[in-house]
């Protein structure tokens, strides 16, 4: 029998204190590489730091990163695909944005690999749990290991939170950390009951509370990027409302919270929705060309928030172009369909 991982909070809960902020978004402006007007980010760092590097999280604005390419999109016949399945993108040298691929598992979901000076952050587990499948784990300390090599240090300690753990296309690959599908995986802490805030080492991240599609759904703020990471709460698709009272006290958290913390883009779990306005892909489906963007602007807030007070206690559908709201109705309910408020673009013949 193996020995699980003990699920503890870390002890890099406590904030660091914090530096001063510098005009530059990202690595050290006095560095050789970095003359003025360049990117000054880590990748100008020497390739082989004679000491571990300390990284400023403290900026003037978020820190660079952008999502320039389209996602793995899956194929009409699974079992031929052959795309990566996991694709990886490196939104900036400390921010890693994973997506399973869709013909692995039709949800198709999202996890963040957050880097600190002291600590690594994975923010939710992915829809599959056979490691051979789906090579979270294995992904993950790749990662690391390169991460680590690159800033002079031996290891990180991992720090593994859910935004949802009910979610089952959120958790299913945490038996590849704490020992369920195999070996524990060392140094790593599984928060079931995360803190306030989480410090990995001058990057500090923010959880706030976010019932409604979940009993126990989080949202966590990175002061770093000033990315929102929202889970099932908002996100380009259906979501499927569970208690719409929650629901809209949780999007009044996050819209008093922005109009205090300034918010880049909202990062949610999943991408469901395609590129016409108020259309969803089908549960079940593996095959999404022209899916919508993963990041949304931060005024969606406050248009989810105005729609769902809306509709509390009615079973309606709300048609949006960068999400509808589904509440007291079934997952499928006119979910195929759209408002007449859209215009009726023409999609390819072999989409729903």
């Amino acid at each position: 029998m193996t020995q699980q991982t003990p699920l503890v909070t870390p002890q890099h809960t406590t904030a660091s204190p914090v530096p001063v902020a510098k005009s530059y978004p990202n690595g050290n402006p006095d560095a050789p590489m970095n003359p003025p007007g360049a990117r000054n980010t880590d990748s100008c760092l020497p390739l082989h730091p004679t000491a571990p590097v300390e990284h400023i999280y403290t900026t003037e604005g978020p820190a660079p990163g952008d999502i320039a390419f389209r996602w793995i999109h899956g194929s009409q016949c699974a079992a031929t695909n052959k795309d990566p399945r996991i694709q990886i993108l490196t939104y900036n040298d400390d921010t890693f944005i994973l997506r399973e691929n869709p013909c692995i598992h039709w949800e198709a979901p999202f996890t963040y690999l957050l880097f600190g000076n002291h600590g690594a952050l994975l923010i939710n587990a992915g829809a599959t749990p056979e490691p051979e499948y789906y090579p979270l784990r294995a992904t993950v300390d790749k990662l690391i290991t390169r991460w680590c090599q690159s800033r002079n240090r031996p290891n990180l300690s991992l720090t593994i939170v859910l935004t949802s753990a009910e979610h089952r296309a959120q958790n299913q690959a945490l038996g590849q950390f704490n020992g369920l599908s195999g070996t524990a995986r060392p140094n790593t802490h599984i928060l079931l009951t995360p803190p306030s805030t989480i410090d990995l080492g001058g990057r500090v991240l923010d959880i706030l509370p976010t019932p409604g599609t979940h009993k126990d759904g989080l949202t966590l703020y990175d002061r770093y990027t000033q990315l929102l990471f929202t889970g099932d709460l908002l996100y380009p698709g259906r979501i499927q409302i569970a208690n719409d009272r929650d629901y809209l006290r949780s999007l009044t958290t996050l819209t008093q919270w922005s109009d205090h913390h300034p918010v880049k883009w909202v990062m949610g779990g999943h991408v469901r929705q395609m590129f016409i306005p108020g259309r969803c892909y089908p549960r079940f489906a593996n095959f999404r060309p022209f899916e919508h963007t993963l990041e949304l602007e931060p005024t969606v807030l406050e248009e989810a928030r105005s729609h769902a007070e809306k509709i509390i206690g009615q079973p309606q559908v709300v048609f949006r172009a960068d999400f509808i709201l589904l509440n007291r109705v079934g997952p499928d309910e006119q979910g195929y369909r759209t408002s007449a408020e859209f215009p009726p673009i023409d999609v390819p013949y072999w989409l729903p």
